[in-house]
């Protein structure tokens, strides 16, 4: 003789679920039973379905939700930044600054150098991208943005607390590092941040210049050899030294269709000579 489930009130489990904030259960609960009761599933496996379903769905919103909140610019990934364009770059040293490991965890830093047009952005913007998906919180920014919005917390005698608002992030990416102007007030702004984040929070900043050439950025000589100090004392440093990937872009669009220089037919001398006669 079979025995006939209990009766569930599903408007009344709907909304506990809903004030135990289970949305995912909620919406899935009436399919995973039904298959439960078809093929007889212990109690104790259909509540450990619905938990990892949950737990998978939390994990997923979560990350939508950073993704938002990194602002980082779209389109801009590992598998599509050109590795070969960059080869003193090790593709695989990228890939476990990536993966976040302990770097974010003991608060060390990451410096993208280069001239404008060879990626850097992308790849800061990359590896933003996998950590997120990876678990972790980060926002990017231009240096210059943010450095305005810090000098409005100072006019507020807010600074303090708009840096430590900073702290939910592990890693904050600085853009165009080399566009803040040398002025006092966006300066000294842009160090308390360096320093409040030292060794506790990581930083990845991108410039164009490089550190030998920081006093342009920060007025003060003192001031340039305290930020540096912060920075490269627990940091990764890659530089991009190759020609800008806009300029070759550019050239390759205007010499137009044909085969490229380094695959054209070499003449030899005696051609040469015959053609000019």
């Amino acid at each position: 003789m079979s025995r006939k489930s209990p009766h569930v009130d599903a408007a009344r489990l709907a909304i506990m679920l809903t004030e135990l904030r289970l949305p995912t259960i909620k919406a899935m609960w009436p399919k995973f039973t039904e298959q439960a009761d078809q093929e007889g599933w212990p109690a104790a496996h259909t509540l450990a379905t619905l938990a990892e379903q949950e737990l998978a769905d939390r994990a997923r919103r979560r990350i939508e939700r950073h993704l938002t909140q990194a602002q980082l610019p779209p389109g801009k990934t590992l598998a599509n930044f050109d590795f070969e364009a960059v080869p003193m770059i090790s593709k695989a040293q990228v890939m476990a600054l990536a993966a976040g490991d302990r770097w974010l965890d003991e608060g060390a830093n990451l410096i993208l150098f280069g001239p404008p047009g060879v990626g850097k952005s992308h790849l800061a913007a990359a590896i933003g991208l996998a950590l997120v998906e990876g678990g972790y919180r980060v926002l990017y920014t231009r240096t210059t943005d943010l450095v305005q919005r810090l000098q409005v917390a100072r006019r507020e005698l807010t600074l303090e607390a708009a840096i430590a608002k900073l702290d939910k992030y592990h890693l904050l990416i600085l853009d165009d590092l080399s566009y803040v102007t040398k002025d006092q007030a966006e300066t000294s702004v842009l160090f308390e941040l360096i320093a409040a984040r030292y060794e506790r929070r990581s930083i990845m900043i991108t410039a164009n210049q490089p550190f030998g050439e920081w006093g342009k950025i920060f007025p003060d000589p003192a001031m340039t050899l305290a930020a540096v100090d912060r920075l490269v004392h627990h940091a990764t440093i890659l530089e991009l030294n190759v020609d800008s990937y806009r300029r070759r872009t550019a050239i390759e669009k205007k010499r137009g269709p044909g085969r490229p220089a380094t695959r054209a037919t070499i003449k030899t001398t005696e051609e040469v000579s015959l053609r000019d006669k």
